[in-house]
């Protein structure tokens, strides 16, 4: 809830008028009017001249129902401010709701009225969201929007509970009919944005995001909210500039700078990242992700004064879990940096203990999934069902996180002929909407069993049209999402034309790379040494059915062969792309481009090969994981196998 974040924040920040303002606003929303007037007076008290607290005094008048009082407030905020227009809009309601209450003191204007009904109901409902019993919310919500259709607040806490169900299509519903009702409810306008941004609708989410600006583009929170959209839309640019119109507003945000320097990094911005995550940890001391951050980048180094400070934080700290894994992650790779590979060890196990418990995987749920799809991907299956041959090649990256397959992308990126994208999560929701489509509500992979021959024609035509925000007119793109070596099978019989590329990195190396990485979200496999294993296991196995079952349709490119030989292995991979040599593939750190993932620095910088058998630094520490991949590796050349075999 925003009361819940707003309280947090001013603990930290307790003179922090923008926060104030915005609890105040989200309890006027709740009908808690004397909470938002503990708040106002607090904020008008810290700054008596402040246009935002002196409006919001007034809204909280005007909700009052004391619009006399309210135009009084109105009036003294636009002398203050007299270039906002949307107070003079809220004079001019506010003197018709006087004039209303005048003429009929029974008659409410309709925004008004949809406010005040049923206030014990919505004191309920916030405790029971609070509290997580959405069930019992959604079913008063219900019941107040039958009585009163057009129950502004009713209606956007009914989103609410859609989007804790990840019913974002639901909440969006809603949330229009809130916006239409009471188009000034600006809570109502970041929450529609939310609901937009989680379906893909940038467009439409940068659309809202310009009318809650339009509301009052004084608050710091709106710029970041548009900033999100922005940054998730391929807007890095753009939503750089978001976050520094928000840190003009609000200097002391922290989390505005550490998003505005992943955004930098991005694009390549190196030196102002490295600086914008500095001043984040000089700003909130315990800003545990800036440092991580810095860490991520794969390329930077702490002072030691900055490696202490950590290690303090992590002593004397409060820190929840996040914050412990940050600094555990990033002391990990800064004493791996060292050489001091007993600590890194030390401290990348601490951060994967504690990350471990906030995952949900399921290694025999995977080993069964994985049992399923090769079951159905038989070599008749895929000649009985394979689709047509589409206009645009997508070059599908697959393999293990952190086993090379960021440099393939950007060696690809490079040709001319070639649109570089990001990691996308676009074939999954494609299989989704022909799921729908066809009305089978099996999920994946029992759904299989169920689609026809026009129902894999169908995905590829949804796969390329949910793509085309990330593409212009070239003929082939990159999509470079590893965990797509499940869906091989779906993509060959969907657009047979595509080409897979599998990134293959020696299996400790591999297993490690990804051990070692704190992932944002997603790979929940990887903080487990033993389960992680087991992952490649099946991993190996699934891709040996491929092999077996679509010969030519896959190529392996291990990142060891193109440390040692980059012209014959970009020379290879462009041959089975299709695509013709260019020199500019050899020299691809010189590509500007946008680069999401963790390796996006490493990749800005010429080939390199002190991360080949990094793995040996660590092999006393590994016996449970050489354990399990010993089928594997005893099949390496005795010179890469570990030493115990």
């Amino acid at each position: 809830m925003c009361t819940n974040v707003c309280k947090s924040v001013l603990k930290d920040y307790p003179e922090d008028i923008n926060f104030l303002c915005l609890i105040s606003r989200a309890n006027i929303a709740l009908r808690l009017f004397n909470e938002a007037q503990k708040y106002l007076n607090q904020a008008t008290k810290l700054s008596p001249q402040s246009s935002m607290a002196r409006e919001t005094y007034g809204d909280l008048l005007l909700a009052r129902n004391k619009p006399h009082e309210a135009i009084r407030e109105y009036q003294f905020a636009l002398e203050i401010n007299p270039e906002r227009e949307q107070i003079k809009k809220k004079i001019n309601y506010a003197k018709k709701v006087e004039l209303d209450l005048k003429k009929n003191d029974t008659k409410k204007n309709n925004n008004a009225s949809t406010q005040i009904d049923f206030t014990d109901e919505i004191n309920a409902v916030t405790t029971h969201m609070e509290e997580g019993r959405l069930d019992n919310a959604e079913d008063i919500l219900r019941d107040i929007l039958k009585k009163h259709p057009n129950h502004v607040e009713a209606a956007r806490l009914l989103a609410g509970v859609a989007m804790e169900h990840d019913r974002y299509r639901d909440a969006e519903i809603f949330l229009l009919r809130a916006v239409k009702n009471a188009p000034d409810y600006s809570r109502a306008w970041a929450d529609l944005i939310k609901s937009q941004r989680e379906q893909n609708k940038y467009d439409k989410a940068l659309e809202s995001a310009d009318k809650l600006l339009s509301l009052d583009p004084n608050i710091a929170d709106s710029h970041m909210l548009k900033a999100s959209v922005q940054g998730m839309a391929g807007y890095h640019e753009a939503a750089i500039d978001s976050y520094k119109k928000a840190l003009e507003i609000s200097p002391s945000k922290a989390g505005a700078m550490c998003i505005m320097a992943h955004h930098l990094k991005t694009v390549g911005k190196q030196d102002e990242a490295i600086q914008a995550y500095r001043q984040a940890i000089q700003t909130k001391t315990d800003h545990t992700e800036a440092y991580w951050s810095l860490a991520n980048l794969k390329t930077f180094n702490f002072t030691d004064e900055e490696v202490t400070e950590m290690e303090r934080l992590l002593i004397d700290a409060d820190l929840r879990d996040l914050g412990k894994t940050h600094l555990y992650n990033a002391l990990g790779l800064e004493y791996e940096s060292r050489k001091n590979y007993t600590k890194a060890f030390e401290n990348m196990s601490a951060c994967n203990t504690v990350r471990r418990k906030l995952e949900s995987y399921d290694p025999v749920e995977f080993e069964t999934t994985t049992d399923k799809v090769i079951d159905f991907f038989s070599s008749d299956t895929i000649k009985k069902n394979i689709s047509e041959e589409k206009s645009v090649t997508p070059i599908f990256v697959v393999g293990l996180p952190r086993s090379g397959s960021t440099l393939i992308e950007q060696i690809l990126a490079s040709h001319s002929l070639v649109e570089g994208t990001h990691e996308l999560g676009e074939l999954t929701m494609a299989m989704r909407a022909v799921r729908d489509k066809a009305k089978i509500k099996n999920g994946f992979p029992k759904a299989l069993t169920e689609f026809k021959k026009e129902h894999w024609n169908l995905l590829g035509q949804e796969y390329l049209q949910l793509t085309e925000k990330y593409r212009t007119d070239k003929l082939y793109f990159i999509d470079k999402n590893p965990n797509n070596f499940s869906f091989i099978g779906q993509i060959k019989l969907a657009i047979p034309n595509a080409r897979i590329i599998n990134a293959k990195r020696h299996p400790l190396d591999s297993c490690y790379g990804s051990f070692k990485q704190l992932f944002a979200s997603g790979q929940p496999f990887s903080y487990d040494l033993v389960e992680l294993g087991e992952y490649y296991m099946e991993y190996q196995r699934i891709m040996d059915h491929w092999h077996k079952v679509l010969p030519g349709f896959i190529l392996d490119v291990s990142y060891e062969e193109v440390v040692a030989g980059l012209d014959e292995q970009v020379t290879r991979i462009l041959e089975f792309c299709g695509l013709p040599f260019e020199e500019s593939c050899l020299r691809f750190y010189e590509t500007e481009r946008a680069v999401k993932t963790a390796s996006s620095e490493q990749v800005r910088k010429p080939i390199y090969s002190s991360s080949v058998n990094l793995w040996r630094n660590y092999e006393d520490k590994l016996a449970d994981l050489i354990e399990i991949l010993e089928p594997l590796l005893k099949k390496l050349p005795k010179k890469d196998r570990p030493k115990s075999l």
